[in-house]
């Protein structure tokens, strides 16, 4: 045997701090964008307010309108995109929907940790019974995102309407643990960095040994040891630990905090703007969805001029400048390509309502922007766009699919929206049962139970038929 050096080409992700940094803008609303950013230029010398921002050319691609609704003579048939569209369409404009409306619609909904995993958890083509024990590992989450209750106990809670073994409820649970964010659902602070790894590609250095430490006795022991105390009991080379424990502090031990209860008073500021052109549907990112921050050129060029120490410190907070503004473009060109997708996907949403939305879930979008299931999920996270039905969530362009007799899908919001229908032009006198509106729907193509209805009613808020029956 020989020894011989070999050189090889690869290539491979690190969770570097611009990597987090870009990911958390990602993530951000408006509102919370703002407020970074104005942190970011009161600590930051090298950057300031751009007072000329917007007016850049930045929009998706169109996609075709489907042929407009003869019967629909509302809002969808604006043709003239807004007035400042394309970096500055949240303003002004020419839609029909009347932004002197109620307060309580330009309120944000609240995106609790548990309303953004039900979210995910229904668009998982799950059984019935799988669906009610994720809805109750979702409620059982504290606001980290930690289940702290044991299966047996959640087991307990089920019974007796289901009665399911540990397994199954971990089966269950393992599916929870891959929504978005990445380390929801663990048990113990080493599942859940263990998840996060598990996220990253097979290629990150130091991978393996991260996630020997994190899934064994060695994490608590971490503090007490030190890096040369843990390297000696692994007998490794103590600069691969090393590599190995900054991994490990790079990734987020509390995972759920980071979607909170949002303030009482936070309005919705829609991030994209959508109109339609000659037919065309396009999107735009809002003014203040662009970057408005710029380098101070004053200080750039103080660099050159001053001491090494203030030279060195400039540097840095030059550097740091360069990757905050790199991750505010990845953050617009991510949110941009996710809403053009959503619009090749949803025009016939646009264009007619609840009742032409089709389903579609996070991995078709990811699949089709070649994007990981969580990157989607961040990018729509508290992101609102302007459309000529009115500013809308960005969620509200998925929905759950149910198998139809012509050997497609209808989505629930779709079938809600014909449920609605039914029972809006019902006989006052003798209202609707679940029974039969569930035949009137099976006679429309879309098999569903009378139960199915029954759930779909009372998400919509509306009583069963023998409390709406009202003398005309």
């Amino acid at each position: 045997m020989k020894a011989r050096l070999q050189t090889s080409l690869g290539q491979s992700l690190v969770m570097t701090p611009q990597l987090r940094q870009a990911i958390r803008l990602l993530q951000m609303s408006s509102t919370e964008l703002e407020q970074e950013l104005a942190e970011a230029v009161e600590s930051n010398p090298l950057l300031e307010w751009d007072d000329d921002a917007g007016g850049g050319e930045t929009a998706t691609d169109g996609v075709e309108a489907p042929a407009p609704d003869p019967a629909d003579d509302g809002d969808a048939q604006a043709e003239s995109p807004p007035a400042d569209a394309d970096w500055s369409g949240g303003h002004g404009g020419s839609f029909d929907d009347d932004d002197d409306g109620s307060a309580a619609e330009r309120v944000a909904e609240a995106d609790t940790l548990a309303d953004h995993l039900l979210w995910q958890l229904h668009l998982s083509h799950l059984g019935a019974r799988d669906l009610a024990i994720g809805m109750l590992l979702v409620n059982a989450l504290d606001e980290d995102g930690y289940l702290r209750e044991p299966l047996a106990a959640i087991a307990e809670t089920l019974r007796p309407d289901i009665v399911a073994d540990e397994d199954e409820i971990f089966a269950v649970l393992r599916r929870i643990q891959q929504f978005d964010p990445v380390g929801v659902g663990a048990r113990t602070l080493g599942e859940c960095l263990d998840l996060q790894l598990a996220a990253l590609p097979a290629t990150t250095p130091a991978l393996a040994l991260a996630r020997r430490i994190a899934t064994g006795p060695l994490l608590e022991r971490l503090p007490r040891a030190g890096i040369a105390g843990i390297a000696s009991e692994l007998k490794q080379p103590q600069q691969a630990v090393e590599q190995a424990v900054q991994l490990l502090r790079s990734l987020d031990p509390r995972p759920g905090a980071q979607l909170g209860e949002p303030a009482a008073d936070t309005y919705v500021v829609p991030d994209c703007v959508v109109w339609r052109q000659r037919g065309i549907w396009k999107a735009a990112l809002a003014s203040h969805a662009g970057p408005k921050v710029v380098i101070h050129r004053g200080y750039e060029q103080l660099i050159r001029r001053c001491g090494e120490a203030d030279a060195s410190y400039l540097r840095t907070q030059l550097q740091e400048a360069r990757w905050l503004l790199k991750g505010l473009q990845a953050r617009g060109e991510t949110l941009l390509r996710v809403v053009g997708s959503l619009l090749h996907h949803q025009a016939g949403f646009l264009e007619f309502g609840e009742q032409a939305l089709r389903p579609l879930t996070l991995r078709e979008i990811a699949a089709e922007l070649d994007l990981h299931e969580s990157t989607i999920s961040r990018a729509i996270a508290r992101k609102y766009v302007r459309t000529p039905r009115g500013t809308l969530p960005l969620r509200a362009f998925f929905a759950s699919g149910i198998d139809t007799d012509g050997g497609g899908e209808a989505s629930s919001t779709a079938i809600q929206s014909m449920i609605r229908r039914l029972i809006d032009a019902e006989n006052p006198r003798k209202p609707l049962s679940d029974a039969k509106l569930a035949d009137l729907l099976k006679s429309s193509g879309i098999p569903v139970a009378r139960r199915t209805v029954a759930k779909y009613r009372e998400a919509m808020n509306i009583s069963a038929s023998h409390e709406r029956v009202r003398i005309a």
